[in-house]
């Protein structure tokens, strides 16, 4: 009897570890040359691409082989005088080729207030990579809008952000947006060059602070590593920022090229076709 009150009470044990315990999907990597649009669809992905601005059709990010790392990974390619933003023709100042957590995403990935959100990736920009003194997001942190659409989420939160500065010097830009004065600042900086051509692994925390828009208690950290050499290229901590958007349903994350291409196309003979690589995207909480 002691032996069958014990065995029940360990079956009881494990199963409580195991409902409790948080689950978390390993970092998303494509194993073979595959179908992109679905692994990432079926990790939880919301895809935004100007495939339609294409006739045929052509999907903007696929699976490639590098050589470098050796395995497969996923390519992002952007087209500088074809591309739209999301195959909406009548946008014709940026265009587009990201991935988000979403309405549709599991609960894990997507941010409330009080929740701290991590979010990791490794990317590679090719060697040659055009920018201008617009913006080239490569990564955002962004509200989504609430079902009555009163969200103050049109600008991101904060964005990893490729550019040219005024002496013409390429730079990667940590750039946060002040929901109290409307304006973005530059947090830190990097020099562009030093991560061109090169994997590097992005590691980036969020503590979406509880009333941070009364208290200004949300937490932040981003560093970003080359992988060649372990050296870190741009890195930033604070716990004194207002992380959230007003009556946003929630925050999440965005990796890709979201860049400018002028007022109708103005500077896109300044950009080029570019190929962004991507692997390894994981995105929970704590």
């Amino acid at each position: 009897m002691t032996l069958k009150i014990f065995s029940v009470i360990f079956t009881l044990f494990v199963s409580c570890v195991f409902v409790t315990s948080p689950s978390f999907a390993a970092p998303l990597s494509p194993e073979k040359d595959s179908n992109a649009y679905k692994i990432l669809e079926d990790a939880g992905y919301g895809i935004e691409t100007p495939d339609l601005a294409h006739n045929p059709t052509t999907a903007h990010i696929t699976t490639v082989y590098d050589e470098e790392l050796k395995r497969y990974v996923f390519a992002f390619a952007i087209h500088s005088l074809i591309d739209d933003d999301r195959g909406i023709a009548s946008i014709t100042d940026r265009q587009r080729v990201e991935i988000k957590t979403y309405q549709k995403s599991p609960s894990s990935m997507i941010a409330k207030e009080g929740d701290t959100l991590i979010v990791r990736y490794k990317m590679r920009l090719p060697a040659g990579f055009k920018t201008t003194n617009k913006f080239c997001h490569l990564h955002q942190l962004k509200g989504m809008d609430n079902a009555d659409h009163t969200a103050d989420v049109k600008h991101p939160l904060i964005t990893l952000t490729a550019c040219s500065a005024k002496d013409g010097e390429q730079k990667l830009e940590l750039r946060y947006f002040d929901r109290k004065t409307r304006k973005m600042s530059v947090m830190t900086a990097a020099n562009l060059e030093e991560i061109l051509d090169e994997w590097v692994e992005v590691r980036e925390e969020v503590s979406f602070g509880k009333n941070s828009a009364k208290d200004n208690n949300g937490k932040y950290s981003i560093r970003v590593v080359r992988l060649k050499d372990n050296r870190e290229i741009l890195a930033f901590a604070s716990d004194a920022l207002d992380l959230w958007q007003t009556n946003s349903s929630g925050l999440r994350p965005k990796m890709g090229i979201y860049r400018s291409v002028g007022e109708k196309r103005s500077l896109e003979k300044y950009l080029r076709d570019e190929e962004v690589r991507f692997t390894d995207i994981e995105v929970r909480k704590m």
